[in-house]
C-alpha cells in the first residue's frame, strides 16, 4: 500500500506539472512587432491624411491580444487630441483612427478605444489611420511626434515607437463683403466694405485690389458702369481717404503678418462730388489678390 501511494503521488505531481505547462503554452507570445511611420507630407490648413500605416505582429495562435496607442511625447496631448510641434514650440492637432473614415479613436484604454483580436499563429497586419484636423493656421515648418504602439497578450507585453511629422507650408484665404454705395445725387458719398485674411502664424502678407471690371479703369480711378454709362469712384486703405489701394505689391497694397487667426481688413470708397450721371444701379466687380 505505501508503494501505491507513491506512485499515485508522482503521477499527481506529473499531472500538476503537465496541466501547469498548458496554462503556460495558453498564454501565449508576441513578437516582430512592426510599424511603418506616419508623414503627413505637406499640410496647408486643409484636413490631411496619408491612408494607413501598417502595423504588424506575430503571436501564439488563440492568444487574445490588445493594440494600444499612447498620446505621444507633446505636452497637452491626449489619446483623443495628439499633438505634433515645431522647434519653435507651436503645436498642430492630429488623431490616430482604427478605420479609414477616421470615426474610431486609437487609443489606449481597454475596452474603450484600444483595437482588440485573436492571434492567427502568422504574422497579423492592422493599420493606423493618422488625420490632420482642417483650419490650424500654425507657423510654418517641420512638425514632428512619437506615439508607443503597444501589443499586449501572452507573457508580456511588446512596444514599438511611431514617428509623426508632418511640414506646415505659409497658406492665406482671403474673403471680402461688398462695397455697397448709398444713393448718389452729386455730392461726395462714401462706404466700407470689409475684407476678412487668414494667413498661417508669422507668414508676411500683401493684399491688392485691382482695376475692377469697368473698360479704361484703373486702380486710382475705378468705374461703375450702366449700360455704357459711367461712375467714377475710389479705394482707399484709410478714412481720410489719401491712401489708395492698389495692386502694387510694396507701394500701395495692404501688408500684414498672419496670427492663425481671420484678420478685418477695411475699404475705405468714395465716389466724388459733381457726376450728374443717367440714373439707375451701376456696378463694378473688383478682385482682391493676397500674396504671400
Amino acid at each position: 500500500m505505501p508503494r501505491w501511494s507513491a506512485v499515485m503521488r508522482r503521477l499527481i505531481v506529473v499531472l500538476c506539472a503537465l496541466l501547469g505547462a498548458r496554462h503556460a503554452m495558453a498564454a501565449g507570445t508576441c513578437s516582430n512587432l512592426t510599424a511603418q511611420p506616419v508623414n503627413f507630407g505637406n499640410y496647408t490648413s486643409a484636413a490631411t491624411t496619408t491612408g494607413g500605416s501598417a502595423v504588424s505582429v506575430s503571436c501564439t495562435a488563440g492568444t487574445a491580444i490588445t493594440g494600444s496607442i499612447n498620446a505621444g511625447t507633446t505636452t497637452g496631448a491626449t489619446t483623443a487630441v495628439r499633438k505634433m510641434k515645431s522647434s519653435a514650440g507651436a503645436t498642430i492637432n492630429y488623431g490616430l483612427f482604427q478605420d479609414s473614415a477616421h470615426t474610431t479613436n486609437w487609443g489606449n484604454t481597454p475596452g474603450t478605444d484600444t483595437e482588440n483580436t485573436t492571434a492567427t499563429g502568422s504574422t497579423q497586419t492592422s493599420y493606423v489611420y493618422p488625420l490632420a484636423s482642417a483650419g490650424q493656421y500654425v507657423a510654418p515648418g517641420t512638425y514632428t511626434d512619437t506615439v508607443t504602439l503597444t501589443v499586449s497578450g501572452g507573457t508580456s507585453p511588446v512596444s514599438v515607437t511611431i514617428a509623426v511629422t508632418a511640414t506646415v507650408v505659409a497658406m492665406c484665404t482671403l474673403s471680402a463683403g461688398p462695397l455697397a454705395f448709398s444713393n448718389y445725387s452729386g455730392s461726395l458719398t462714401t462706404a466700407t466694405a470689409t475684407l476678412s485674411v487668414t494667413c498661417t502664424s508669422t507668414t508676411t502678407y500683401n493684399v491688392g485690389l485691382d482695376a475692377g471690371a469697368g473698360s479704361g479703369a484703373t486702380v486710382s480711378t475705378r468705374l461703375m458702369t450702366l449700360n455704357g454709362a459711367t461712375l467714377p469712384y475710389q479705394v482707399f486703405q484709410n478714412s481720410a481717404h489719401s491712401i489708395n489701394w492698389g495692386n502694387t505689391v510694396g507701394t500701395d497694397t495692404v501688408a500684414g503678418i498672419g496670427t492663425g487667426t481671420a484678420q478685418s481688413l477695411t475699404g475705405y470708397g468714395l465716389i466724388p462730388a459733381g457726376h450728374l450721371v443717367t440714373p439707375g444701379t451701376y456696378t463694378d466687380t473688383v478682385t482682391a489678390t493676397v500674396t504671400y
